[in-house]
Order: structure tokens, then sequence, then C-alpha cells
């Protein structure tokens, strides 16, 4: 049975690198004493030794070593016996390279399949969906495909935000633009506002967090869900 938390975010404003999760992955790792951290996404460029160190640090805090992917002489046999996998956020076309690169995603997808706890934040829970096409990042590198775990149904659009009446920017929002990317693929989105995650286990979807999620499906306008409602007819 899939086990998977995809977050919007690994830190809100107010707060420290994962805390405001740090319940529920008590309970999503429960006896597990040691998960596997993707830092191939690489945030403002950081190094993958002084990301993981940063995920060990906060994981440390409820009893759980982090150890980087990039640590081990074999990555796909590092994801095959892994206990529990995180995938941090930052850039999803350097993450997506960087699993094409190394032949992971076939064996990403089978593990989550077969039930180990998989947690996303950011670029890491853009990768849940079908494609990587509706990220927010710029495309720093060119990856193969654009195509990503599928672990859910429908596209994910982390850091979902809403127009500002107040803002002078005249660019696109982001509503604007799922709408540019429904006039060539008809994929629902799941716009995840900050401090909002999905749970996923087995067939079952449902919102978490405080907030609303921001609902995208095909020549159909945009609606809200709220919070506990479970997604699992979106596809």
């Amino acid at each position: 049975m899939k086990q998977l938390l995809i977050a919007s975010t690994s830190t809100l404003h107010s707060g420290s690198y994962l805390d405001y999760l740090m319940e529920d992955l008590k309970i999503h790792f429960k006896n597990i004493n040691e998960i596997v951290f993707i830092p191939y996404a690489r945030p403002g460029g950081i190094s993958h030794d002084a990301y993981t160190k940063k995920a060990n640090e906060a994981f440390n805090t409820i009893g759980i070593t982090v150890k980087g992917l990039h640590q081990f002489e074999n990555p796909i046999e590092a994801i095959k016996n892994a206990k529990g996998i995180f995938t941090g956020g930052g850039n999803t076309f350097v993450l997506v390279n960087a699993l094409y690169k190394h032949n992971l995603l076939n064996t990403l997808t089978s593990i989550i399949n077969d039930g180990i706890p998989y947690l996303g934040t950011s670029a890491g829970s853009n990768i849940c969906g079908l494609t990587m096409r509706t990220t927010n990042d710029m495309p720093i590198v060119y990856p193969p495909n654009f195509k990503t775990l599928g672990c859910v149904p429908f596209n994910i659009n982390p850091h979902y935000l809403d127009p500002d009446t107040n803002s002078k920017h005249m660019g696109e929002t982001r509503e604007t633009r799922i709408k540019e990317f429904h006039k060539f693929n008809t994929q629902p989105v799941v716009g995840l506002r900050e401090g909002s995650w999905l749970e996923v286990k087995g067939a079952s979807i449902q919102l978490k967090g405080t907030l609303n999620a921001r609902i995208f499906e095909y020549e159909k306008e945009p609606y809200e869900v709220e919070t506990g409602i479970f997604l699992n007819e979106l596809k």
C-alpha cells in the first residue's frame, strides 16, 4: 500500500525546517530509524552534504537518522534497500535531470508502490505527479523527459499563490500559467498552498493542513476544496 506525504513546502514563514510536519512524520515513519534523503534538487545551489546535514538535524529530533543518496556507491541499490525516502525541495529541473542520470525513476516508483514511506517537499512533491510541467522553477538544466513518478493521477503545483490584489506586479498569476498548461495538457492540477500537504494511503488521497487547495481541471473553471477532502476521484 502506497504511503506518501506530499507537502507544498519544507518550511513555513514562522518556523524551522520541517517543524510543522513533525507530528505527522513521527507517524509516517513509525518504527523506522534511518531514511534515505535525495538531495539532488539543491535549493540555492547548496551542496549535497550541506543539504543532507540540514535534513538530518531535523529528523534527529524524532530519533531518525538521514543518509544522503549521494553517499552510497550504488544509488539504485540504496533506494531498493531504503526503509523510508525523503526528497527535498529546490529546483525540479535539477532534481529530475539527476534522477534520469542515475536511472532512479523506475526504482523509486516501484518501492513507493510496494509501500515504502515517502516524503516529498516542494520539488520532491512536484515529482509525485504525472509530469513536472507545473513546476514554478527556472529550466536551468534540461532533463531528458518531463515524465515523473505518477504516484498520484494528476499534476501538482507546490507553493500555489493566489493573486495579490494590492501588488503592482503585472506578470502572469499562477492560475494563468496553469490555464496555459491546460491548453496543451488534460490532466488535473492540484494547487497546494503553503502549509498544506496530501496524504496518500493506497488509493486514498486526502488534503491535509489548515488551508484549502485550488483544483484545476481541463475545460472547467478552477474551484476550491477544503482541507480534509479526499481527492480519490480526481483524474
